[in-house]
């Protein structure tokens, strides 16, 4: 059963930002998310948060300038996803832009490295001979990596986002907004957030040293916003107020055509036009392709098409990401059939969490899986698959994906305090995380997640709300409301807008056995919609939670309503 609950608005504050210039619909929506001036909606980089307010960035700062300027050797050490990957290209392209001659990256294989900078990863990249290890995107939990390191003689910087474990490794430099100490306003920066802010500080800290000149000139760092907005927005953390003016700046630079050939390239792989970028086309388009790399194969793949500036190849390293992410749809669909099997004959998602194992799983697609499992029973969901060296009594790695009203990270902290001995290893965030497990403890660790999420959530916090911005006025639902709606910047932790309204059910048809077409209509309009994956019919007339979307086909552009639930009204 789902809940539909209205988003509550101030008149008042709505009136004030309507005031301030914004479209009245606009200032509703925006009040209704906790914008109180449009002061926080400044779209400039001067609204940007300070560098200085990150901890350590100076010292990070001042390291990098050091080993810039002497030319020693860089590898930066990156993550296998789509904000990894973007991470060490902004890594790559900033250290670059600012004379870096001897820099090398090296991402690890999710399968025979598994996440972070481990002691295996260091014995690979210690044949590079480097002097400083750069991670990105990982790292803060990696203390016996860093110190297998600097036990090789590298110097260590930490650059990262994810929360902290109860031991931060003895790097040279950590910055990580999320740090104990580290009183930077956001702290939902993405790993390549992170490594952009780095970027700024050394800049910063290399004209101060006078390290610019005719022949070296500055760098126009908003060059890689592109980047950065696409890892942000592909990581699915908070978009808060920093986090949007990063990402509405690299959307802009997209809708202007100034961005990477590897960007350009991925949004015609996907088929989708740059010039109406949003945050849609980062997290549904572009950021699954790059991801199929590290879920499949090898995110060098993703790596080089950020990297390179020759759009020919860029386009083809796009289209081989294409290749693997159809691929990796057809597997995870797979998976999917199997994981329904396994709710259907256990009932299992009648308990508060649901655990999954299957021994033919792939390794690098059980997240997508735990989280569509996850959304179907709105229960938090971890997905096991075997460990590639599974030796027959080895090893379970899982993915899990949470609900609002768990912290599953916090969860699985707690198991382990618990039962020191059940979880090998785990880490993430509150809404998603990974660990392993041995393969013979899967039915207790199954129980033992059930009880604490049992004792930690209400049998409320169970049931799937959906939180709607009410019912639209008719005038406003049109092609206009409609591209204003998806010219702004919505995501994580600030919807998209979703209206709800009561309509008669025109028509309706079944297109691909799997998808409704609709022709819906209330009174004085007709409306044609559409509900994605929803193989019944519908009643004659229906309580519908629906967006605004602008359809184009054939060079026509349409209102269309994009139907998220409904239910007899």
């Amino acid at each position: 059963m789902t809940r539909l609950l209205h988003r509550q608005t101030a008149p008042k504050l709505a009136r004030q930002l309507q005031q301030g210039g914004l479209h009245p619909l606009l200032a509703r929506l925006y009040a209704a998310r906790g914008i109180h001036s449009v002061a926080e909606l400044r779209e400039d980089l001067g609204g940007l948060l300070p560098p200085a307010g990150l901890k350590d960035i100076d010292r990070a700062a001042t390291l990098l300038a050091d080993t810039v300027m002497r030319g020693e050797r860089i590898v930066i050490v990156a993550d296998y996803d789509c904000d990894g990957a973007t991470a060490c290209a902004v890594g790559m392209r900033a250290l670059r832009m600012m004379g870096a001659m001897d820099l090398h990256y090296f991402v690890p294989d999710r399968a025979i490295h598994g996440y972070g900078l481990s002691p295996a990863v260091v014995a690979e990249v210690a044949q590079l001979q480097p002097h400083l290890l750069l991670t990105v995107d990982n790292g803060v939990a990696s203390v016996s990596g860093v110190a297998a390191a600097q036990a090789a003689g590298m110097q260590v910087l930490v650059t990262d986002h994810h929360l902290p474990g109860d031991q931060l490794p003895d790097a040279e430099v950590i910055v990580n907004p999320n740090q104990p100490e580290c009183g930077f306003a956001s702290k939902a920066l993405a790993g390549v957030g992170v490594m952009f802010y780095v970027a700024l500080a050394l800049r910063a800290e290399l004209r101060a040293r006078g390290w610019f000149n005719d022949a070296r000139p500055e760098p126009n760092l908003a060059s890689l916003l592109d980047l950065v907005a696409l890892g942000t927005v592909a990581d699915v953390v908070p978009l808060d107020a920093n986090n949007r003016l990063l990402v509405r700046q690299g959307i802009a630079r997209m809708r202007a055509g100034r961005m990477s050939a590897g960007v350009r390239a991925l949004f015609a792989a996907a088929g989708r036009a740059p010039e109406r970028a949003s945050t849609f086309d980062m997290g549904f388009a572009l950021g699954p392709r790059l991801n199929a790399a590290g879920r499949l194969t090898d995110m060098r793949l993703g790596i080089e098409c950020l990297l390179t500036d020759d759009f020919a190849r860029a386009l083809n390293l796009a289209r081989e990401l294409d290749s693997l992410n159809r691929e990796r749809r057809n597997i995870e669909q797979e998976m999917r059939e199997a994981a329904q099997l396994q709710l259907d004959v256990s009932a299992l998602d009648n308990g508060p969490a649901i655990s999954l194992f299957e021994p033919e799983w792939h390794q690098g697609v059980i997240g997508i899986v735990a989280g569509r499992i996850k959304d179907q029973t709105h229960r938090p969901t971890i997905a096991f698959a075997r460990a590639d060296d599974h030796d027959g009594d080895g090893e379970l790695k899982g993915s899990g994906r949470s609900i609002p009203a768990l912290h599953l990270r916090d969860a699985l902290d707690l198991i382990s305090k618990r039962h020191p001995e059940l979880i090998l290893r785990f880490g993430g965030h509150a809404m998603a995380a990974g660990l392993s497990i041995r393969e013979t403890d899967f039915e207790r660790f199954r129980t033992l997640f059930a009880e604490t999420v049992a004792s930690l959530t209400r049998p409320e916090d169970l049931q799937r709300c959906l939180q709607t911005d009410g019912s639209l006025e008719t005038g406003y639902m049109n092609l206009e409301t409609a591209r204003l709606l998806e010219a702004e910047i919505w995501g994580q932790g600030f919807p998209a807008p979703l209206f709800e309204d009561v309509f008669q059910v025109e028509r309706q048809r079944l297109l691909k056995d799997r998808h409704l077409k609709l022709q819906l209509s209330k009174p004085g309009a007709v409306f044609e919609a559409i509900h994605f994956n929803c193989a019944d019919a519908l009643p004659p007339r229906i309580r519908a939670a629906y967006r605004l979307a602008s359809n184009e086909y054939q060079g026509t552009s349409s209102l269309q309503l994009m139907l998220e639930y409904y239910e007899p009204a």
